[in-house]
């Protein structure tokens, strides 16, 4: 099983990001923990992590609206 994070923009459309395949699911969350802000700064709003090529889920980018 392979897990990849996809990338969206501020519209849902699909964004640049980093093509990396990771053997678990741990080992793609310590990724993006580590990546995030870079990825946002470059205008990515959200991720969605993917098995395969199922989703397992989405997470967004962007600082709680206060």
């Amino acid at each position: 099983m392979a897990w990849s994070w996809r990338y969206e923009g501020a519209n849902g459309e699909a964004a640049e990001g980093s093509t990396e395949t990771f053997g678990n699911q741990a080992d793609a969350e310590s990724w993006i923990g580590q990546a995030w802000r870079e990825l946002a700064a470059s205008g990515v709003t959200s991720v969605v992590l993917v098995e395969d090529d199922r989703v397992d889920y989405r997470m967004s980018l962007q600082p709680p609206a206060e």
